[in-house]
């Protein structure tokens, strides 16, 4: 059936597949792990209103069941809710008769006597005063409507959603033609999510903290739920393990840094203390690990349902791997740390550059992951000339089911990926893994190895490149595209 799906106006490329994430996880395929279903398959059907630009807020979804639709809107983060929609049209006489072409034998369990309802007024783009929502409301006389009104707690919540219809768009998606949508509430997001979490009142943080709503996100990705056990391999101070927390899921994580999964900054300002704040489980355990030398014992698999991570690409801070730079140049060897002085040890460690970061986390979903399993890991890239490179790395156990990319500046970006494991480990593979990765870093990402990306961020600006500069100008932005 098809719904009325209205988004919040922010993080544009994240909304889609944050529906379609969901939806798979409530059952719109079917069975998760059904082979018969290819990945690339498990995309839900949309379309727009008419004369609505690809960002407007408003999209109609195909969804199999209302249930199914009341469950993704009510986790969902972009969503502000799904509606079962009884008309639409430019005008209100336009609106007036398609409410009354709607069958009647879906309208009228919704308008008995028994039932309380209330109908709320909403706009995009404009503000409507009092006195236009309550003449609004006096204009719908024409539904039979026979139950009580119940401002707090109505059994039915009827919506009328107007859109703006001036000719300046106000920064905001360009509309050609006033829009009015009347339906019946389905399903409503609860944004007091988002206030709960937020990273200013939390007690433990760090300068990568993941911001709530964006940690969010990364978890409804990855389909963190109730029995799913998800790891992050660079946890920091927990903020993305706390969001797949909060959805149910078993959490566990690690970091090179024995200061921070340890000690944090005392015993009551620590990863564990994040967790505590919010009355969520405790992770399963935190580990001091390298990513490029996991601690896993050989032949162990397929133990985690998802892996969630911000990698670290050198912006706010660079990656590290143990060893130190002299041991990794032979100048000394291996050596044992005495009995007395291992409580305070903090091992070498030396530069990790996001090239090999990549290789070595995607050699760990590959072998830790469940079939059918997600990572979600966010992946920097070079904006030139207002694009982004479109090419990320790959794996041949894995499946690219959705990329989103949010822009921080001018400069660069990051987007999202969101990967489905599809094929089990081997040998073989992993050889291939390699030999891609390598074509990968040779032919795409030339900063990758060098771990430039700080400097290309932040280095001056080209004087010479005052035609680019304009031509970016020229291109048509409005607020939630940069978000």
């Amino acid at each position: 059936m098809w719904y009325l799906c209205v988004f919040y106006h922010r993080l544009l490329d994240y909304r889609k597949p944050e529906v379609e994430s969901l939806s798979d996880l409530f059952g719109a395929f079917g069975d998760q792990h059904s082979p018969d279903l290819p990945t690339q398959n498990r995309v839900l059907e949309w379309r727009l209103p008419k004369q609505h630009h690809p960002d407007s807020p408003f999209h109609f979804v195909n969804l199999p069941s209302e249930d199914i639709a009341r469950n993704v809107a009510n986790r969902s983060i972009l969503v502000k809710g799904i509606y079962e929609l009884w008309g639409e049209g430019s005008s209100y006489e336009e609106l007036e008769q398609a409410v009354k072409r709607y069958p009647a034998e879906r309208k009228l369990p919704y308008l008995t006597s028994q039932s309380t309802f209330k109908i709320t007024i909403d706009s995009f783009g404009k503000v409507m005063s009092l006195q236009e929502q309550n003449e609004r409301i006096r204009g719908l006389s024409y539904i039979p409507f026979k139950g009580r009104v119940n401002l707090k707690n109505p059994d039915h919540n009827f919506w009328l959603i107007e859109t703006d219809d001036t000719a300046t768009n106000n920064g905001l998606p360009p509309v050609t033609q006033r829009r009015i949508f009347f339906g019946r509430e389905v399903g409503v997001a609860d944004r007091k999510l988002i206030p709960t979490y937020q990273l200013k009142s939390r007690t433990y943080l760090g300068p990568t903290a993941m911001d709530a709503e964006m940690a969010f996100l990364m978890a409804n990705q990855a389909q963190a739920a109730p029995g799913k056990l998800v790891y992050d391999p660079f946890v920091g101070t927990g903020s993305i393990l706390v969001s797949a927390a909060h959805f149910g899921a078993m959490t566990m994580g690690a970091d090179i840094d024995i200061r921070v999964v340890r000690d944090g900054r005392g015993p009551d300002c620590n990863v564990w203390s994040n967790f505590k704040q919010y009355g969520l489980p405790m992770p399963i355990a935190l580990l001091r690990a390298d990513n490029n030398l996991p601690p896993w014992r050989p032949g162990l698999k397929e133990v985690f349902d998802a892996i969630i991570c911000d990698p670290p690409y050198g912006v706010r801070a660079g990656g590290r791997k143990s060893g130190g730079r002299k041991l990794l140049k032979g100048v000394v060897g291996p050596y044992t740390v005495p009995d007395d002085k291992r409580a305070d040890h903090i091992p070498s460690t030396a530069p990790y550059s996001l090239a090999e970061c990549v290789h070595d986390l995607f050699d760990l979903a590959a072998r830790m992951l469940v079939m059918g399993g997600r990572l979600v890991f966010f992946y920097p890239v070079l904006r030139e000339d207002d694009s982004v490179e479109d090419h990320f790395p790959e794996h041949p156990c894995f499946n690219l089911v959705a990329t989103s990319e949010q822009i921080l500046s001018s400069r660069y970006s990051r987007v999202l990926l969101t990967m489905v494991k599809t094929s089990s480990y081997t040998e073989e593979l992993a050889l291939a893994a390699r030999l891609k990765h390598m074509e990968f870093k040779e032919n795409h990402t030339k900063w990758l190895e060098d771990g430039n990306l700080h400097s290309s961020v932040f280095s001056p600006a080209d004087v010479g490149s005052g035609e680019s500069k304009a031509s970016k100008e020229s291109k048509p932005k409005y607020r939630g595209k940069y978000v």
